[in-house]
């Protein structure tokens, strides 16, 4: 699939795993928002009847007439219009009976069997762009997908949305632990729906707090279609080299791999919520971006080369020590430490000579952090602080100070271990 026209362009798993996601909501509940009532219902009063047909469309509802310019009658996917729910939906809040139809409309949604009827009434709660994928699997008893390969597909989904929330935090071949605390706080309100059978996988991601994201993975999903085009057809990385500027990365590429691997083929569809509009610079309604088992090479490539690439960062870091070790009472030492500014990543790693490993333990003991200088290394996962130099205390207000020696006396151990006779 190639980027659609009219689009205007864009300048597995590290660390920690993202936390599950919100389930999809059970019948009946549904996640309050600034739609919902007090109940978390969709609020009839606030529902916009041209959201709601656009929504009811996008899930496979049927338009089958109704009284031209004043109401739509509407049938769920499959049912043929003989049986089943059937919603009757203003044109417009000038229709007189506009709330009590929208009202009953809702209703009959909450009542309704129909798997689209949760996810209609998801995004009239809490307007969500809709990311959708699909994996072509073998099927297994009864036409259903194993449990084993529906988590392959979650697994692959939230590290495809870690990825872009990565993304959005700034550019990077390969982020490490970088940025990946904030990155998963910013995930944390989508909700997830997976589709009858177990090939096919919704997220819900709010437009408050998550259209950047969605964003960053449509312009990412596209670049990374094309990069990988021009890879087979050519056999050189350049277009993955600039796709970075896109959102790319080892991170992106690693969740198209297992997504991709053990299928016949995998898509990604997006899809904008219709009451907050289509965002600047993206396709009204965006193609599928699809990859098959042929592209893995390509991206197994451009994963190693954007981990081996990445250069190491320079920074200067502030951070609690919260382990010390080393091999004898003298000499050099490894300290860990707790960030507490200088770098987006939550530890680190650093050798220190014998002078500076001192330095560090008597700054702890006291209940100060230090500060130290050095390069960020990525063959860690940015995660080890080589060349230190300038170890120094950073003197910290008394409720900081306080907590850092709470946390010495917890981890006493930490330190008998370490520092030996005469330190």
């Amino acid at each position: 699939m190639h980027r659609p026209i009219g689009e205007q362009e864009n300048g597995a798993g590290y660390g920690p795993v993202l936390p599950p996601f919100r389930p999809h909501p059970p019948h009946g509940e549904i996640p309050g928002g600034p739609w919902a009532d007090a109940g978390g219902s969709p609020d009839p009063g606030r529902v916009d009847p041209l959201v709601l047909g656009a929504l009811l469309a996008r899930h496979g509802w049927q338009r089958r007439g109704g009284a031209a310019g004043r109401y739509s009658r509407w049938t769920p996917p499959g049912s043929g219009g003989i049986s089943g729910t059937s919603l009757l939906v203003p044109e417009s809040r000038a229709f007189p009976d506009c709330e009590d139809l929208l009202g009953e409309a809702l209703t009959a949604l909450q009542h309704s069997a129909a798997p689209s009827a949760r996810e209609v009434l998801v995004g009239l709660t809490v307007p969500s762009d809709e990311i959708r994928w699909w994996r072509d699997v073998p099927p297994g008893p009864a036409g259903t997908v194993p449990w084993t390969v529906q988590e392959q597909l979650r697994s692959a989904a939230r590290q495809l949305l870690l990825a872009g929330a990565l993304a959005v935090r700034g550019r990077a071949g390969y982020y490490g632990a970088r940025h990946r605390r904030q990155a998963q706080a910013s995930l944390e309100a989508v909700v997830v729906g997976a589709a009858p059978g177990g090939r096919g996988l919704t997220a819900f991601v709010p437009v408050d707090s998550g259209r950047a994201i969605a964003v960053r993975l449509y312009h990412a999903l596209y670049a990374a279609r094309e990069a990988a085009d021009y890879q087979r057809a050519t056999g050189g990385m350049e277009a993955f080299d600039a796709a970075v500027e896109a959102g790319v990365s080892r991170e992106l590429t690693e969740a198209l791999v297992a997504l991709v691997r053990g299928t016949e083929g995998a898509r990604i569809a997006l899809e904008w919520a219709p009451a907050a509009g289509t965002p600047a610079g993206c396709a009204a309604r965006p193609e599928p971006v699809e990859f098959s088992a042929g592209d893995l090479p390509a991206l197994r490539e451009a994963s190693a080369r954007y981990m081996t690439d990445e250069p190491s960062v320079p920074v200067r870091i502030t951070g609690a020590v919260v382990r010390m070790r080393r091999s004898g009472p003298r000499g050099e030492g490894t300290v860990r430490l707790r960030v507490l500014g200088g770098a987006e990543v939550p530890h680190v790693r650093v050798t220190l000579d014998e002078e500076s490993y001192r330095t560090a333990g008597h700054a702890h003991l006291v209940g100060l952090p230090i500060r130290v200088v050095g390069r960020l290394e990525s063959r860690g996962g940015f995660r080890r602080l080589t060349d230190a130099t300038g170890v120094v205390p950073v003197q910290v207000d008394e409720a900081e100070r306080d907590r850092l020696m709470k946390s010495l006396h917890e981890n006493l151990d930490f330190f008998e271990e370490a520092c030996g006779p005469g330190e």
